[in-house]
């Protein structure tokens, strides 16, 4: 029943080919495609069982074989996430921050749950970067750091773990230079970085993550390369290409998407400065007229009592 059903689909859409053939090729190329069909048959049949018999995680490949225990594990959904991230903050996040925080929250979760997600201090060093620069201008500073723990927690980490482990890569590369950090991401050496670079180089199905990137975007502040787009840009492409030997595009967008993310905030914090100039200006002036009003109310009162004064006598 299998392949009489293949077969006839494969017999309409041999048709709707050959409508567009010359005329003197469509009998003799009708004619190789049933054969074909006829020959290959059986072959066809045993590639259609193998597709109905699949099992997930079964498959005999080195990924199924790695990642095949997860099969039917729970995975929350993004709006689930989201909810978690809000039910633990407890509070309402400000306007002008509800979009950025929204996308850290739900990419922060869409990495995580993927099988091939290992955490190491790079990544952890990433994170805590950007949720550092989002909520640097944040009004409620309180709030500010409240909404970094509900992210980490939401995303079922330890906010203390991730701020040891950023702290390792930042003493790992205090004393370094970016010929050094290049060479460690080579594998070279016994430092943090080496480590991390060699267990990224023997994983097959290592997977670079946004987070990752705006890590090493943070290694290059601590080694003293000039941390502009352009720059970086170079810098990102020679750690993650040459050294890591990993592709290098994705990290060179994310090093992007860093700087314009950081440029649009500092235009916001000076927009936000301004904004608090002009409130405190328009406060003073407006003490200012109402301390003229009331030392002319005051002046009146008292020419007036005067005049008073001056009729009774």
């Amino acid at each position: 029943m299998k392949i009489n059903t293949v077969a006839t689909l494969m017999f309409f859409m041999m048709a709707d080919v050959l409508a567009f053939s010359p005329l003197n090729a469509r009998h003799s190329g009708r004619g190789h495609i049933l054969n074909s069909l006829l020959v290959s048959g059986e072959d066809l049949k045993a590639s259609l069982d193998r597709q109905m018999d699949y099992v997930p995680g079964g498959a005999n490949t080195d990924f199924a074989r790695k990642y095949g225990h997860m099969k039917g594990m729970h995975i929350k959904t993004v709006g689930e996430a989201f909810a978690d991230f809000t039910a633990r903050l407890g509070k309402p996040i400000n306007a002008l921050y509800k979009s950025a925080i929204s996308d850290i929250v739900g990419t922060t979760h869409l990495i995580t749950v993927n099988a091939r997600f290992e955490r190491d201090p790079i990544w952890s060093l990433g994170i805590l970067s950007a949720s550092d620069l989002i909520l640097r201008t944040y009004p409620e500073k309180d709030t500010a750091k409240q909404i970094q723990t509900a992210l980490i927690e939401s995303v079922d980490m330890n906010e203390d773990e991730l701020r040891r482990e950023a702290e390792m890569v930042i003493e790992c590369v205090s004393g370094m230079t970016k010929q050094d950090v290049t060479n460690a991401l080579k594998g070279e050496g016994d430092s943090l970085i080496a480590e991390i670079a060699r267990s990224a180089k023997d994983n097959d199905f290592w997977m670079y993550s946004r987070f990752f990137g705006v890590g090493l975007v943070k290694v290059m502040e601590v080694v003293g390369v000039e941390v502009e787009m352009e720059s970086a840009y170079d810098v990102m492409e020679e750690w993650m290409g040459k050294s890591l030997e990993k592709p290098f595009y994705t990290a060179c967008s994310d090093s992007d998407l860093y700087f314009k993310t950081k440029g649009e905030l500092e235009m916001m914090e000076t927009l936000m400065k301004e904004v608090e100039i002009r409130e405190k200006k328009r406060m003073a002036d407006c003490l200012e007229a109402k301390a003229e009003a009331s030392l002319a109310k005051a002046e009146r009162d008292a020419h007036m009592q005067a005049e008073i004064l001056a009729e009774a006598r």
